[in-house]
């Protein structure tokens, strides 16, 4: 029996990206739910979790970064994005595979890198579904594809988190990875193997250069484009800290919710249909989410569903105190049934707004982005969601355990809606640059810049900090990594008016990001030398990249504005 190509209707169109949709979600349902709650019941505390969970993240925050390599290498026999997805799916389905011969919990480190390694394959393979998806749908086709595809996910979340929970009982844990594996090759087998791509031609280079050095420049492109396009209104320099801020409370979204989970005596298999239901409703929820903010305003209808993300925070907060629960607890006590049923009234409140949060926050960046540019500027967008999802994994785990829970439920609940002051200047304008461009260029490196310099005082004095001083690195990582991005991109958008700190810009960037490396510092202490040369740079590095930001804010960016596209 031949297995229709199913790019070849409509039907079989929506039905294609749906299945793909799914196997983008297990990944990240297999992550956050599966191996969590499983962490947790070997003994893992919530700060490690928030740790594992905010690593997972980090492939899809930066997975723009694949986008030129995708377009550049092509396959003529396999098809250009085909191509992409059955290599990305083979190593996705084999890298789980690997995972089952890693001993838990002691081999934590290799685990976590592994499962790395599988969520790189999966952004991976996200850069190619929606390349494949913007060249294949019409235009009369995206909008009830899209809602497929975000429906495919959370299905692809229930996979990855419930199915794997609910054949622990069956298989023992790491036997059940098999599921995912399975269900990973169930759509290579029958969706992308039939598949019959349009023929693309090869990409023409000029002579000389490799494809290599072609993703090199189209890396170049995309951060110069993206650069120009946050800046030219205020709308889209807006939308830059919306991305970054929290959308809305995210606790209950992220590992706390299956930390509390087992603390409170939940099996794999109650846990497994918390984690279905909550997805079932989050799926329905966004289509909701959708059409009513076509028919009562995005803005309008996004700020309420940003604010109701708390409700149900407040709610759980409030419940936890009434019982005295503050601290986590180790697992494998007593279940505390009085507890249960507050928590999945919670949750399931929860994913209520969470669903038509997603379901309308998408179209709310559209609506800022420049349309010559959309696919980098939006791409970008996505990207820094995806960081603001790994920096709160990882500071409420640590404040899990410093504070407990009931501290970080109250400060998720009142950060979470601060992204709401910025939604009233984040609309569709008629034009995508203005006079302001290079003023907001220049105060952003010096922001940056201060942010770098103030290092000098925190590292000296962080154990001042107490249980703050983890949630407080995890800010200047934040920093670092900004000001690397910007440094890069920056040095290309001002050229030559840059001088030679453009060349300075170019060094300092990957010092930056280097700086993670802190975390391993004490790591040095049995080679003195190497410790001593280690804790210099750790002041060296963000002084120079302060100098460096402080010196481009003085700089002339008259030409970021000047070059930027204007809508059509």
């Amino acid at each position: 029996m031949r297995l229709p190509n199913l790019l070849a209707s409509r039907r079989g169109r929506l039905a294609a990206f749906f299945l793909l949709y799914v196997t983008e979600g297990i990944p990240l349902g297999f992550a956050a739910t599966a191996i969590a709650t499983q962490l947790r019941r070997q003994g893992i505390g919530p700060a490690e979790i928030g740790a594992f969970i905010a690593s997972l993240y980090l492939p899809w925050a930066f997975k723009w970064a694949f986008g030129p390599f995708v377009d550049v290498f092509r396959s003529q026999r396999f098809g250009h994005r085909r191509g992409w997805i059955l290599f990305t799916q083979i190593m996705m389905a084999v890298t789980v595979l690997a995972l089952i011969a890693v001993p838990l919990p002691g081999s934590l480190a290799l685990f976590t890198a592994i499962l790395f390694v599988h969520n790189t394959f999966g952004a991976i393979q996200d850069v190619a579904i929606d390349s494949l998806a913007v060249n294949t749908l019409s235009e009369d086709e995206r909008g009830l594809a899209n809602g497929l595809m975000f429906a495919g996910a959370a299905i692809g979340q229930a996979i990855g988190g419930s199915g794997v929970l609910f054949l622990v009982a069956y298989t023992g844990f790491q036997p059940s990875f098999i599921l995912v594996a399975a269900a990973i090759g169930a759509v290579t087998g029958f969706v992308v193997l039939p598949m019959k791509e349009a023929v693309m031609e090869r990409l023409a280079l000029p002579e000389g250069v490799s494809r290599l050095r072609a993703a090199g420049a189209q890396m170049r492109e995309f951060a110069v484009d993206s650069f120009r396009s946050f800046i030219g209104t205020s709308g889209a320099f807006r939308g830059v800290f919306f991305a970054l801020l929290p959308a809305g409370a995210m606790s209950l979204g992220l590992a706390l919710q299956s930390n509390l989970a087992v603390e409170l005596g939940m099996d794999d298999d109650q846990v497994g249909a918390l984690n279905l239901w909550t997805n079932i409703v989050s799926a329905a929820a966004m289509v909701a989410g959708g059409w009513l903010s076509d028919k009562f305003g995005r803005r309008r209808t996004l700020a309420l569903y940003l604010a109701g993300m708390s409700l149900p925070v407040l709610y759980l907060y409030q419940v936890l105190h009434q019982y005295g629960y503050v601290m986590p607890r180790a697992p494998g006590g007593a279940p505390i049934a009085e507890l249960i049923a507050p928590f999945w009234i919670a949750c399931m409140a929860y994913a209520v707004f969470q669903g038509l949060m997603y379901g309308t926050r998408s179209a709310i960046m559209m609506d800022i982005t420049n349309p010559r540019v959309a696919a980098t500027q939006f791409t970008a967008y996505m990207a820094m969601m995806n960081l603001a999802i790994a920096f709160a994994a990882s500071w409420q785990g640590v404040a899990i355990e410093a504070w407990g829970y009931q501290t970080t439920l109250i400060i998720d609940a009142i950060t979470g809606p601060l992204c709401i002051l910025l939604l009233p200047a984040m609309k569709r304008q008629a034009s995508f640059t203005d006079a302001l461009a290079q003023s907001r260029a220049r105060k952003t490196s010096l922001v940056l810049g201060l942010a770098c310099l103030s290092w000098l005082l925190y590292w000296p004095n962080r154990e001042l900090l107490g249980s703050a001083q983890p949630i407080i690195g995890t800010f200047y990582t934040l920093v670092f990594v900004a000001s690397a991005l910007f440094l890069l991109a920056g040095r290309e958008v001002l050229g030559e008016a840059a001088g030679g700190w453009r060349r300075a810009a170019l060094w300092t960037a990957p010092l930056l990001l280097a700086m993670y490396g802190r975390h391993w510092l004490v790591k040095l202490q049995a080679l003195p030398a190497l410790h001593a040369l280690a804790t210099t740079l750790l002041y060296l590095v963000p002084l120079a990249a302060a100098v460096v930001l402080l010196a481009l804010a003085r700089r002339d960016w008259q030409g970021a504005a000047q070059a930027q596209p204007q809508a059509v």
